[in-house]
Formats: C-alpha cells, structure tokens, sequence
C-alpha cells in the first residue's frame, strides 16, 4: 500500500477513540509532510527521517509500506476497530450530526466531507455548537452566517453537504440560536449539554418544549450519559421519556440513536419506549474527526439489535425523501 494511505488509515483508526486525538493529529501531520514527496525524495530515508512533521512511528510506518508491507501498527490497529457487524449498517445514507474545528472538531469542513464521501455517504449535516457551549467553541451567529457562506461549495458529484447546528437546549426550552438563523439551516439537533442533573419535572418540560417548538429536527444524544472514555462515567438525565418521545413522535422530530461508544445513548429500554411511542430515529456519528464518522457501524448494530425498522430511521431515507421530511 501506499505511504501515505497508510498513514492516513491509522490517523482515522485512531479518532474512534478521543483519547488518541493526539496520536491522530500526529499522522496526519505525517501523511501531509509526504503528499508531495517524488519517488526519489521517498527513497531517501535519511532525508525524509529528518523531515518536520515525521517521527519515530510514522517514518517506520513510511518504510514498511513503501517495502510493500502493511505496517505493523496498522495491522493492530485494524484488528483492534474491527467494525461491528449489521446488515443495517449497509442502508445508512449519510450522518446529521458531526462537528468541524470551527467549533471542537480537529479538522477543516473539507476534510469531514472527503471522509463521509469515502464511506459512501449521499449527505452529512455539518451541525457545529451554538454560542453557549464555550468550551466547544461555539458559533455566535455571526459566526455561523460566515460558515454558511462557505457550504454550498461542497455539494457536488452527488453528495450533499446540509447546512446545520448542533443548538443547546436551555433551561426554559428555548434553543441557543436567534431565529431567523435556525429558520435558514437544513438540520437542528438539538440537545442538552447543561445542568444534566436538573430535577426530573423541570428536564421533561425542558424537553419537551424544545422539541414542540418546530424547528428541532433531531433530538441529540437523549439522556447525556457517558458509559466509559477518557472523561470518565456520568449518568443518565433523568425525565419522563414517555412524555419526552410522545412529543418527539407528535411534532415529527427524530430520536438520535449517537453511535459514540462511550454514550451508547439512548440506553436500550428508552430505545425501546421511543419505538413503542411511534418515534422517528436518527442514527448519528457525532464525529468529532474524519475517522469518527466511522463510528455508524456502532450505532448500526445498536438499532438492529433494538429492533428498530430501517424505514423509522431518517438516515437509510435517499436525500430527496430526507429533504422532503427536513423541509416539512
């Protein structure tokens, strides 16, 4: 294989975990200090060892693929991320939920779409944070009209680049974004990301405004609950799901299954009431780096085995009948 499809295959391998951001940035560092490289400068170990942007792992990765290997480390690597396995996983058309580093992605928008189209994705929602989420660098609106501005450049040859936000959902149930914005995106989801441990009434009622208001497309990883990972374990929200998902399936908004290992959310019997209460699903990466949008395979194989109907998943809709339902 090729040095630098080699490189590029661990640095996505890699982003499944956030624990090996680090080690991720590190390779794809590498691989763009190769992209230019000719045959002969390739053949020069010493030079090349000595080149910015190439350290111990990645210059032994270099030399096992351009021997015609498949580098060891790529080797445990694809061993240890084998996908899961789902026949669902082959009716995903594409992903509402990922983020970019405009907000706390690692990568460009450029390179999340190279991504989604290598996996065969008809569409992808770019859906960065809203301005409250600080930490992750969330768009103001000014902000987000200049990215809007840069979207359209990336629907072509068949893919679909939709226009989003990741928006938080207040303490009142209103969504973190003016109006007339959220009225211009494809796709909102729309999720909790603070004060989780809010008594159980005032979290339903939270919810339940925010996904009755008509602009929510998708409701984001339902509890907030976090199963293992480098930020440790936290428990679920609690709220009525019952009346949670009653108004998801009233006013037309998808239940995210987020197919992150470590929230696994929503849990298994929530899965089940949102089917029971009629509700629409979304099967979503909400990747955070090009190899996380992998990460369907496991959101995939969750839906099967909860028995959730390929037709009551937005994401297995072709792009004419996914635009239809967002435009409703």
């Amino acid at each position: 294989m090729k040095p630098i499809d080699a490189l590029r295959e661990i640095a996505s391998l890699l982003e499944r975990e956030r624990a090996s951001r680090y080690r991720s940035a590190a390779f794809r560092a590498a691989a763009a200090a190769i992209a230019d490289l000719t045959d002969d400068q390739m053949a020069d170990a010493a030079a090349l060892r000595r080149r910015k942007g190439i350290g111990d792992s990645s210059f032994r990765v270099i030399q096992q693929a351009s021997a015609g290997e498949v580098p060891g480390y790529l080797v445990e690597l694809r061993e240890r991320y084998a996908p899961a396995s789902s026949a669902l996983r082959a009716s995903l058309r594409g992903d509402l939920h990922c983020h970019s580093d405009w907000s706390d992605g690692t990568t460009s928008i450029g390179e999340m779409v190279e991504a989604a189209r290598a996996l065969g994705h008809e569409y992808l929602a770019l859906t960065d944070h809203s301005p409250r989420l600080r930490v992750a660098n969330g768009l103001t609106a000014e902000r987000l009209r200049a990215q809007l501005d840069e979207l359209p450049a990336f629907t072509c040859d068949g893919f679909t680049l939709l226009s989003g936000i990741e928006v938080d959902i207040l303490d009142d149930g209103h969504l973190d974004q003016e109006q007339a914005l959220l009225d211009r995106l494809d796709v909102v989801v729309a999720s909790v990301h603070s004060r989780l441990r809010l008594e159980a009434p005032a979290m339903t009622r939270r919810m339940v405004s925010a996904v009755s208001r008509g602009d929510v497309d998708v409701l984001g990883h339902v509890t907030g609950r976090l199963v293992r990972g480098e930020r440790g374990t936290r428990p679920p929200s609690t709220f009525d799901a019952r009346a949670v998902f009653a108004a998801c399936a009233a006013h037309d908004v998808a239940v995210e299954i987020n197919a992150r290992p470590e929230r696994e959310d929503p849990p298994d019997d929530l899965i089940a009431l949102a089917l029971a209460e009629g509700c629409l699903f979304s099967i979503d990466s909400d990747a955070h780096a090009p190899g996380q949008l992998g990460l369907l395979d496991e959101g995939a194989a969750r839906a099967e085995r909860a028995g959730v109907p390929a037709e009551r998943i937005v994401t297995t809709w072709p792009r004419e009948r996914l635009q239809q339902w967002l435009g409703r």
